[in-house]
């Protein structure tokens, strides 16, 4: 008899301790974004490169139009030891 109260209280904690879990989860999923921090989120470094090729050619028509070489990663922090 024991035995089965104690399976009893378990499972009370489980379940109790699946909901405060799934409640947590659900409460802080959703965040509200300032305008200002939007222009950060949007940065371009931000984006994933979904075709190598197609990154490359964006990445040559960039450096061409802007006159510019290079910059285009976030490797080295500027200090020249990468």
């Amino acid at each position: 008899m024991e035995h089965h109260l104690v399976g009893k209280v378990v499972k009370s904690i489980l379940v109790k301790g699946a909901a405060a879990s799934l409640l947590l989860a659900l409460g802080t999923s959703c965040v509200t974004v300032r305008p200002e921090q939007k222009a950060i989120l949007a940065d371009p470094t931000m984006q994933f490169e979904s075709n190598p090729l197609e990154e490359s050619a964006r990445q040559h028509v960039i450096e061409n139009r802007e006159a510019a070489y290079g910059g285009g990663s976030v490797q080295g922090g500027g200090c020249g030891c990468n």
